[in-house]
Parts: C-alpha cells; sequence; structure tokens
C-alpha cells in the first residue's frame, strides 16, 4: 500500500516493533489473527489442563505480559508466574509448564489485573503492598476509600446498618480482593478474598467499631484507615512490614482478628515515642479484642469500672503527669519523657519515686489552685484504692492495657479542662 511504500527500511531498528493498517484496522486487532498467532505460538504437544479455567487447552511456555504497578516490583513489571531455574520445576515440567495457563486465561487475567492496578478507584497502596478490589456487579458502596480516608457519616451509617436475612438474595452481589506485593521480578498474591457484598460491608462495620476510640483530647472517636493504623507501629511508613498491612486489611474486610503480634510493634512505638496517640490506642484496642470481645464498647473511652493493676498504673500515671504539668506550665519535659517505658514494663520500680516526687508539685497546687489540687487528688486517691499493689512487670497485653489506661485518662482531664474553660468563659 502507499503507507508501505513511503516506509524507509533503513530507519527500521530490528529490536523495534511495528505494523501497518489495512483500511483504518490493524490486522493485530482482527480476531482471526489473533487466534492464528496463538494456534502458531502452542503446538498441540502442550494440550494441558489450565489452572484458571479448568479446560484441556494449548498453554503458554512463558508469560509474555507484565504486571505493572506492584510495589516493590521492578520498574519494567512483575511476573505472576515465573520460573526461572531448574529448582522451582518438577515431574519434568519446563518453565510455566508447572503451572500451566491457557493464552485466552493469561491475556484476560493480566489485562484486567492491570487495569485494576492502574485505577485508583480499585487500587490502594500502603507500604510495599497494594490491595486491588472489585465486584461482580455494580455496587455503590466505595469500600477502599473507606479502608483509605474513611468517612464518618457514612461509618456511622454502615455500623447503623441491620444486615439481617433481608439483605440477602439468591445471587448475592460478590466482592473480591487481594493483596498484592512483590520481590524482584515476581508478583506475590499475599491474600485472596472472596465473598459477598453484604458479607464485607458488615465485617468493615465490626472493624470500625472495634477500633473506636476516643479522640486525644476527648473528642468523638473517628474511624481510622488503614495506613494510620498501620502507621501505629513504626517509625517510618517505609519499615510497615507486609504481614501487618495484610493482617489489618483482613480484619477489615474478612472480620478475622487483628493478630496479637500487632500488640509487640505498637507498645515498642509508645515506650520509644514516649507518648500514645489515638492510632496507637486504637490498633491495640483492636487486637485486644480478639481475645475480649467485651473491649469493643468498653474501652471506648475512660473505664471506671476496669480495675485491672496495668490499667489502673496507666492511669496513675497521667494523672501524675497532670500534677507537673498544672504546677509547672512552662515546663519542657516531663516525667513522661523519662520514665513511660519503666513505668509500662515495671512499674513497682518506679512508681513510688514518681508519687514522692509528686507531692511537691501538689503542694504547690494546693497553694496555688486549690481546684486543680482536690480534682487531681480526688481522682489519685479513687485509682489508688482499686490497686492492692504495683506490679512488678507488666507483661504485652497487660502493658497494652496500660498505654490504653494512659491514654484514655489524659483524654477525659483534657476534656474535663476543656469544658471548665467554656464554662468559665460563658
Amino acid at each position: 500500500s502507499g503507507a508501505a511504500a513511503s516506509l524507509n527500511l533503513t530507519d527500521v531498528v530490528v529490536s523495534e516493533n511495528f505494523t501497518f493498517s489495512v483500511a483504518s484496522r490493524l490486522p493485530i486487532d482482527s480476531p482471526v489473527v489473533k487466534r492464528f498467532w496463538a494456534e502458531r505460538q502452542e503446538t498441540r504437544d502442550n494440550v494441558m489442563q489450565c489452572v484458571v479455567c479448568g479446560k484441556h487447552k494449548p498453554v503458554l511456555r512463558t508469560l509474555e505480559t507484565m504486571i505493572k504497578r506492584v510495589p516493590g516490583g521492578n520498574t519494567s513489571g512483575t511476573s505472576i508466574i515465573s520460573f526461572n531455574a531448574k529448582a522451582f520445576e518438577s515431574y519434568g515440567l519446563e518453565q510455566s509448564f508447572n503451572a500451566p495457563i491457557c493464552t485466552d486465561c493469561a491475556e484476560r487475567s493480566h489485562y484486567v489485573l492491570n487495569k485494576l492496578l492502574s485505577d485508583e478507584r480499585t487500587r490502594l497502596t500502603v507500604g510495599e503492598s497494594a490491595l486491588v478490589a472489585w465486584t461482580r456487579d455494580e455496587a455503590p458502596f466505595p469500600f477502599l476509600d473507606m479502608l483509605q480516608q474513611p468517612d464518618p457519616d457514612l461509618v456511622r451509617e454502615l455500623m447503623r446498618s441491620p444486615f439481617t436475612a433481608r439483605h440477602a438474595s439468591v445471587d448475592p452481589n460478590r466482592f473480591y480482593a487481594a493483596l498484592l506485593g512483590a520481590s524482584g521480578g515476581r508478583t506475590q498474591v499475599r491474600s485472596w478474598l472472596d465473598t459477598t457484598v453484604d458479607e464485607a460491608m458488615q465485617n468493615l462495620a465490626r472493624w470500625f467499631s472495634q477500633q473506636r476510640i476516643v479522640g486525644p483530647w476527648g473528642e468523638d472517636p473517628k474511624p481510622l484507615s488503614v495506613r494510620s493504623l498501620a502507621a501505629a507501629t513504626v517509625r517510618d511508613m517505609k519499615e510497615v512490614t507486609s504481614r501487618t498491612v495484610s493482617s489489618l486489611y483482613l480484619a477489615a474486610l474478612t472480620g478475622y482478628p487483628v493478630p496479637p503480634s500487632v500488640i509487640p510493634l505498637v507498645v515498642a512505638r509508645t515506650r520509644a515515642d514516649q507518648t500514645v496517640q489515638q492510632n496507637h490506642a486504637a490498633a491495640l484496642k483492636l487486637a485486644l479484642c480478639a481475645t475480649d470481645s467485651r473491649m469493643e464498647e468498653n474501652m471506648v473511652e475512660l473505664d471506671l469500672s476496669n480495675h485491672s493493676p496495668a490499667y489502673l498504673c496507666g492511669r496513675l500515671l497521667a494523672e501524675l503527669e497532670q500534677a507537673q504539668r498544672s504546677a509547672n506550665p512552662s515546663a519542657k519535659a516531663t516525667i513522661i519523657d523519662r520514665y513511660y517505658g519503666t513505668a509500662a514494663t515495671a512499674p513497682a520500680s518506679v512508681f513510688g519515686t514518681l508519687i514522692q516526687g509528686a507531692q511537691a508539685h501538689l503542694g504547690k497546687l494546693e497553694r496555688d489552685r486549690p481546684g486543680a489540687y482536690n480534682a487531681i487528688q480526688a481522682r489519685m486517691e479513687e485509682i489508688l484504692a482499686a490497686l492492692d499493689t504495683f506490679p512488678a512487670t507488666l507483661n504485652l497485653n497487660e502493658q497494652a492495657l496500660f498505654a490504653l489506661g494512659y491514654y484514655h485518662q489524659r483524654a477525659a482531664n483534657r476534656a474535663a479542662a476543656t469544658a471548665n474553660r467554656e464554662e468559665k468563659s460563658a
């Protein structure tokens, strides 16, 4: 054709691909041409049962299409099936014959996976993991948005949903999700979920209920994202492990409990940071709910009925800090900066010293601010009355309770101070 005649073959590089069109149509788009090359590429000797569709068809020796945008993978892409050494092969099968997949299934699955990974509406990336999710039929509920940046109003509506039998149908809509990572040139499927849309919504509602915790200044609980909860386990988000991300996603979408392995990670951060932030407290509450379902409702805010020695010790440390801050508002450092780690692990070794040191602060408050003195003294007496003795050591679960007691009491104190200022101003 004229197009072919105008092509200068001296400009063609051997490694490049080029094509032509006939009547504005590319031959490579023709179903007949595609079928011809599929049959030409794979001989009848390669007929095996495809691991995807289950049919006996010619299968590919190697998968040419790469998966793009998988965190931690090569920039050129990663392979979802790859056997590049004899050690990975078995039964005399070579390359991808160890996991046979037909041309049609390979083409469709790779195309769809790349499309999911390229669209922010179906992809959520945290650390070195990417979650892709989709539904069989269109569903208006924004699952990934709720995990990435949860809308408080939508969370409240979700938690009020009855999820009764009236939601069921003969053929309920399906929800699918895959957590992907990479190791060099390979794609890793770290978790896979196949459930109904209603079940996924019900699990998500329970997830938000279990993580509910009062704000640091006594504000109403706000829903936290997976990223925020994962950040509670590390100093920098670059350090978050795929295991942590996977466990949080699975807990949110499947209803599985957050594993106990999260507790030491968060506890270590609170000791290193010398404080307990809202995401620390929420992550600890989520993990503790796995062993005590009462935590879901009882530990949203300060629980005066909780007489666990660890919880009481955390509350007491918050009161001792409050006494110091009230007596010396301009102090740049508090007892938390020096003693939080020891108090959270070996209370008996440090609380005697802390209480003795607090007497000077309490004496100053009694003289200058009797109202603040009376409030702090009353709370300390209430805590100490319920505490028979200071524990010599605290295990990891008890250290988590200590952190929650400290966080709850400090939030309650701040809320009370704010309310008192507003009352005086009014």
